[in-house]
């Protein structure tokens, strides 16, 4: 049994196309930018690999036969979706396309990334962004990894393969109902949380400010930790006076000025934190990375003056 080996290539894909197309060999030739003789050898070439005639020559147009139009069926389907492809690379080299895979190791991030990633979509409808918590993995060893693009962190750390660029700074920022006792403090300090319900994200210790920067370098214990999701249902406990919270400055600017709740300070000077974006070296300067870092540092700041 004689087994068939063919050596098929894209431009004898498109040397069927283009004779089918232009009913012959000589206006085919003229398309593809060769000699009609080349154009001969090449078709010739590939009928004597597929040990059939491709072409019904007899006929004027010249007409496809039986394999031909097999292997241009072939080429319908396949010659797109080169192109595709050819197109998806011109615009990965030259930063209009991508992947933008995002981890967030601050939870309340959410609440200021969603408007930015509004804008972004809109100048650059074509890079794939996705959004993934960093709270269920490890997600500055998964950017390394190729894995996600960017980490929304507070916490930089030294890496050679890492570029932290500075985003904003913000304000962790006490939050209570206005008829709790510590409404009378004008700041709040590590053990006045010692008898209090502190109600958190569902996330590490290390990864909340309230713990990482006050009361894990003081010791305090708080009398019990209540962790909720959404911080709209942390906002309406804090108002029901069934606990106190922490939360950055970005999220509290809606509750300032509302009579049901209090907001000082974490001690008499406040504490300012920084929030980073992670990325690997050879993507920072990335035309849409560049805009996305460029929207992650002014859009929260308006947030934050509102």
């Amino acid at each position: 049994m004689k087994i068939l080996l063919m050596n098929l290539e894209m431009r004898h894909l498109r040397a069927v196309r283009a004779i089918h197309d232009a009913g012959g060999l000589s206006k085919a030739a003229d398309m593809l930018n060769l000699t009609q003789s080349a154009l001969s050898h090449q078709i010739k070439g590939l009928e004597d690999q597929v040990g059939i005639d491709l072409f019904v020559r007899r006929t004027k147009p010249l007409k496809l036969s039986v394999a031909g139009m097999r292997m241009l069926k072939l080429a319908d389907r396949v010659l797109p979706e080169v192109e595709a492809a050819k197109d998806e690379f011109r615009g990965l080299l030259s930063g209009k396309t991508g992947r933008l895979h995002i981890a967030i190791e601050c939870h309340a991030c959410f609440e200021w990334l969603f408007p930015v990633l509004e804008s972004f979509r809109k100048a650059w409808p074509d890079v794939d962004v996705d959004i993934r918590p960093g709270l269920a993995f490890d997600a500055l060893p998964a950017l390394a990894r190729e894995e996600v693009d960017l980490v929304v962190s507070s916490d930089p750390e030294e890496h050679p393969d890492l570029e932290f660029s500075p985003l904003f700074d913000y304000e962790p920022v006490f939050v209570a109902s206005s008829q709790h006792t510590l409404s009378q403090k004008e700041w709040i300090e590590a053990q006045d949380f010692r008898d209090e319900v502190l109600i958190t994200y569902p996330v590490d210790r290390p990864r909340l400010d309230v713990f990482s920067q006050l009361l894990m370098p003081a010791k305090v214990e708080p009398r019990s930790v209540r962790q909720i999701e959404l911080t709209a249902v942390i906002l309406l406990l804090v108002a029901s006076n069934r606990g106190v919270a922490v939360l950055p400055d970005w999220v509290v600017r809606e509750v300032r000025y509302n009579s049901e709740y209090v907001t000082r300070p974490l001690t008499e000077h406040g504490l300012t934190r920084r929030l980073f974006a992670a990325t690997r070296r050879e993507d920072t300067t990335k035309p849409f990375m560049a805009h996305l870092l460029k929207l992650a540092r002014t859009a929260p700041i308006k947030m934050q003056r509102s």
